[in-house]
């Protein structure tokens, strides 16, 4: 999704963690984070109601990556009385896909498939080229298209993913934006995303584009439809005004289920674009998976006798944060991480498994990926919705 930047406030004073749109830096405490956001923890209840109606739970939601909400026991409530809904969701194309970005879509994927319900997916290329004085917009829109096939490559039933990228369809987005501005007021935007008077104001309006989408199936469908935002953490605040002004407005809700951040290979809460050692990206070939992976960060001992002696953390091991992410099973995690404390897994052997599985992955992907190359405008929402 988008982020915000040029012209922001300068640096709040050093705190032990900050989450914001454009910036995530520090150690995060999560549960600090949704009091400070005013988001509610996934209880065990409202997980129960997505098996429900689901039949099964992801192992994203099984295993605590994704963790808070606004309204996810509202929109399963509503799925029950058989009425529609949608999956939304994006990308900001400042460059390649790495695997922290596609962790959310791989669960928008699953839940398009699990309810039979369409999925939009936002390629915000104009946020990109506002945001950055050194990108261009053809250089933004280049990149929503080669960001697109990492989307299409997880396997969307065709009918189902809605592509919008923002320049390219803003014909479909503007007429809802202009309303969302109406009712938007620079002090609110301002105060949410921290813009001054240097801010220029495409960045300013930019907010109405990525809170349109989010009432766009409401305007195709011609129904009350409203969606579920799989995404990470820091893109509350856009929701948070989306929600604050859709009853005015006359659309429902929009409802979010919010993820916590893949940890960066370098022990970071959050891989950073500007440290490619930081992440996996999907274009990585299988030299550098290893090279990122076998030189990660780890919570494990200086030595392998220490490591048998006193065992290590994976509470800040990125290397077992991956395990919880792409393992099959559950018995697996679970074994890793006991195996981890006890002294009985060392790094380099967790580096193995974790190299074999990520690569393992990656390569399928790209195949899937070169395959999506011409296929582009088959999941575009204007050819669909023309």
């Amino acid at each position: 999704m988008g982020t915000a930047g040029e012209g922001r406030d300068a640096s709040p004073p050093e705190e032990e963690f900050v989450v914001t749109p454009w910036e995530v830096r520090g150690r995060v405490d999560y549960e600090k984070l949704l009091r400070r956001f005013g988001a509610r923890p996934l209880t065990q209840s409202e997980i129960a109601l997505l098996e429900k109606y689901a039949g099964e739970v992801h192992p994203l939601i099984r295993r605590g990556f994704f963790y808070a909400h606004r309204d996810f026991d509202a929109i399963m409530r509503w799925h029950g009385e058989g009425r529609p809904w949608a999956l939304y969701t994006g990308r900001g194309p400042s460059g390649p896909v790495h695997i922290g970005h596609m962790v959310p879509w791989i669960l928008l994927k699953w839940l398009s498939d699990r309810f039979g319900v369409e999925a939009y997916f936002q390629l915000t290329d104009d946020e990109k080229f506002l945001d950055d004085p050194e990108m261009s917009l053809g250089e933004a829109t280049r990149w929503a298209y080669e960001n697109a096939l990492d989307v299409i490559a997880l396997g969307f039933a065709r009918d189902r993913l809605h592509l919008v990228v923002d320049t390219e369809d803003i014909q479909l987005l503007y007429p809802v934006a202009v309303r969302v501005a109406k009712k938007l007021t620079w002090s609110a935007v301002r105060a949410t995303f921290g813009f001054t008077d240097s801010t220029n104001v495409g960045l300013a309006f930019y907010p109405t584009l990525q809170i349109a989408v989010a009432y766009l199936p409401t305007e195709l469908r011609g129904e009350a439809t409203p969606v579920l935002i799989p995404c990470a953490i820091d893109q509350d605040p856009y929701f948070r005004l989306a929600r604050d002004i859709a009853e005015p407005l006359g659309y429902p809700k929009p409802a979010t289920l919010y993820s916590k951040f893949v940890m960066a290979l370098t022990g970071e809460s959050k891989m950073s674009a500007s440290n490619p050692d930081s992440a996996i990206y999907t274009t990585d070939d299988e030299i550098a998976i290893r090279r990122k992976i076998m030189n990660a960060f780890t919570g494990g001992r200086p030595t392998a006798e220490e490591q048998r002696k006193y065992g290590g953390n994976p509470d800040v091991c990125p290397v077992y944060h991956y395990h919880v992410l792409f393992a099959l099973d559950d018995a697996s995690v679970e074994r890793a991480r006991q195996d981890c404390r006890a002294g009985a897994l060392l790094c380099g052997e967790c580096k193995l498994v974790l190299y074999r599985r990520i690569a393992e992955f990656l390569r399928e992907h790209r195949k899937r990926r070169e395959k999506a190359r011409d296929r582009v405008d088959e999941y575009r929402v204007s050819v669909k919705f023309r």
